[in-house]
């Protein structure tokens, strides 16, 4: 479960979308269908054939630090511009461009890889017969996860409700985004 409750830019778009209460339904969705295709593909044996390929894993550690950065960068522009933040004023997002950058945090980013394909695919089949219960297990985790993530922070709509705390919630975003693209790029 902590894999998949990690804040990272999938979770922090959720989180944001859920706040602003927009396609929440269709961002949750998208990010639990994710989950369980990418939680099969590592039952599935996916895994092993990426670590057997280490040229994927750097390309797709660069490509997705650059993305990361790219990310950030739009969460920074949004904390330094109090205007952009109000969600009145930017008006609803349109519900393609929300998927597709719900799709894009999801499959550009080599964390969901590592930490679904290859570890929760490595952790799955060292229970050879029951592999494919845990897998249950673990798109259940993360259904509930992505639910409570994107809805329950409409309870944070309120305290929402100002450009400042937009101001630091998109700072820290942009943080974070930052600080995993340079752990991608390190490590």
């Amino acid at each position: 479960m902590t894999l998949i409750a990690a804040i990272g830019a999938q979770n922090a778009f959720v989180l944001r979308q859920g706040i602003r209460g927009e396609h929440v339904l269709a961002v949750v969705s998208v990010c639990a269908l994710s989950d369980l295709l990418l939680i099969s593909a590592g039952i599935a044996g996916i895994g092993a054939l990426i670590t057997a390929h280490p040229q994927t894993v750097t390309i797709a550690k660069v490509g997705g630090a650059a993305f990361l950065l790219g990310y950030a960068a739009l969460a920074a522009r949004r904390a330094l511009r109090p205007s952009a933040l109000n969600a009145s004023q930017d008006g609803p997002a349109r519900l393609a461009s929300v998927v597709l950058t719900c799709l894009a945090l999801t499959f550009l980013n080599p964390h969901v890889y590592l930490d679904t394909v290859v570890l929760l695919g490595t952790i799955a089949n060292q229970h050879t017969d029951s592999r494919w219960l845990f897998g249950v297990g673990a798109v259940s985790a993360s259904v509930v996860w992505f639910v409570s993530l994107g809805f329950g922070a409409r309870r944070l709509a309120g305290l929402f409700a100002t450009p400042n705390t937009w101001r630091i919630l998109d700072g820290l975003i942009a943080v974070t985004m930052s600080a995993l693209a340079v752990s991608l790029i390190v490590g």
